[in-house]
């Protein structure tokens, strides 16, 4: 094999590793080491913070606005009516599979209906919440 066929089978074996998709269970990880020695991640605290009104914005005023309560359900944009899909990854494996979108929606959201960037902590109490198929 010549070194060109080397470095070219080197780039495509990296760029296969990157593109590897995370796991719910590895943004809860990420999370509690974010948010600190000591932490532990709550499905009952995440669903106290799914649930909570905010009152940042008169038409979203919780995450339930949209998402509905039943985190196995589709909910529905509240402004758009756009469809969004199931927040459990039981019901929706797709997720908590991409640091992108995991990024792009918690900030999208939290500064939305929160009015804030959500904490570390909120996060990983939130998707523990998820994992659990909104039971806690």
């Amino acid at each position: 094999m010549t070194a060109k066929k080397v470095t070219l089978a080197l780039l495509l074996l990296a760029d296969a590793t990157s593109a590897q998709a995370e796991t719910p269970k590895d943004f809860v990880a990420k999370y509690t080491a974010e948010a600190g020695a000591g932490f532990k991640p709550s499905a009952a605290r995440g669903k106290s913070f799914f649930t909570k009104e905010f009152g940042v914005s008169k038409d979203m005023p919780s995450c339930t606005t949209c998402h509905t309560k039943d985190l196995n359900a589709s909910g529905k944009h509240i402004i758009t009516g756009k469809v969004i899909e199931p927040l459990s990854p039981a019901a929706n494996p797709e997720r908590f599979t991409t640091t992108k979108k995991v990024e792009k929606w918690f900030k999208r959201n939290c500064n939305e209906v929160v009015g804030r960037e959500c904490t570390p902590a909120e996060k990983a109490d939130f998707i523990q919440f998820a994992i659990e198929g909104g039971k806690a």
